[in-house]
């Protein structure tokens, strides 16, 4: 069974062509794909098939490592997008792709760069069903209290401001992490980014806790939730993010319309071995 493994700013994942799988990608068999040690190895996967919708190139469905469906990941997406170009699936330098947070579409800038317009971004969502119109919020996590601002870009954004420089470098993200990502106030869990404006406001640092994987070197939605909190908070746009893996440029309108320009690139193609697709299939 063929597979590609593409990585975006440090943040990898294994593309399938879903005709090519002989089972349903379960919670188990993800969680074995995914697995450093036993299997491949990735922070998740991305399934590709045949459109719903004839007028989208593809349908894309995207796996964390811990089984669970995320709605929408922009350095996954980008991953795919650059994939679906490079093996014929589409000609186009614009096209559209369904996922499970909606159609979103991507401009290809070059063999490695494209540009996503991830659509509205939102202050409330049925992701943070008790949080106020401005999605401002406060919670516990590690003895602490954070203040935080929600953010809806296809998936659900906890963006917590942190001023300090040396602070946000020396934060345990795997101490305080789960407790934000799966607070009662988000009954959906929640990705968490930790961010610092930078550079007079033309930059934003940020660190990702990435619902159902943890630490992060990058998530594009992370870094595009981080970028919608600066903004709320009076910087300019587009904006800079500086992630662990790299940096994401993203552009928010007044109207909180996301585009999100980053790079993705193969690191390897290959076929799973007899010994892991029957210990699959066994699953």
């Amino acid at each position: 069974m063929k597979f590609e493994k593409w990585q975006a700013l440090g943040n990898d994942y294994l593309i399938f062509e879903s005709e090519a799988l002989r089972w349903e990608l379960t919670p188990e068999r993800v969680g074995l794909i995914c697995e450093p040690h036993f299997g491949v190895g990735a922070d998740g996967i991305l399934l590709l098939s045949k459109p719903a919708d004839p007028a989208h190139v593809a349908d894309l469905r995207i796996f964390n490592p811990d089984g669970s469906e995320a709605e929408l990941s922009g350095n996954g997406a980008r991953e795919a997008v650059l994939y679906l170009r490079r093996s014929g699936w589409t000609d186009a330098d614009e096209f559209t792709i369904g996922t499970a947070a909606g159609p979103i579409t991507p401009t290809i800038v070059d063999q490695r760069t494209c540009a996503l317009k991830l659509g509205r971004a939102s202050t409330t969502s049925e992701d943070y069903p008790s949080g106020p119109v401005d999605g401002r919020g406060e919670l516990e996590s590690a003895g602490r209290t954070w203040a935080f601002q929600h953010v809806s870009i296809g998936n659900p954004q906890c963006a917590i401001a942190v001023e300090d420089a040396d602070e946000l470098e020396d934060l345990d993200l795997a101490e305080i992490g789960p407790a934000i990502e799966s607070s009662e106030l988000f009954p959906n869990r929640s990705n968490v980014s930790f961010y610092r404006v930078e550079d007079g406001g033309s930059r934003v640092r940020a660190r990702i806790f990435e619902r159902g994987v943890g630490e992060t070197l990058s998530s594009g939605t992370g870094a595009s939730g981080a970028a919608v909190a600066a903004r709320l908070a009076g910087a300019p746009s587009p904006l800079t993010v500086a992630l662990d893996g790299g940096e994401l440029s993203v552009d928010v309108s007044d109207e909180l319309e996301v585009r999100l320009t980053g790079w993705a690139e193969p690191v390897c193609a290959g076929d799973l071995s007899p010994e892991l697709l029957r210990a699959l299939s066994e699953l």
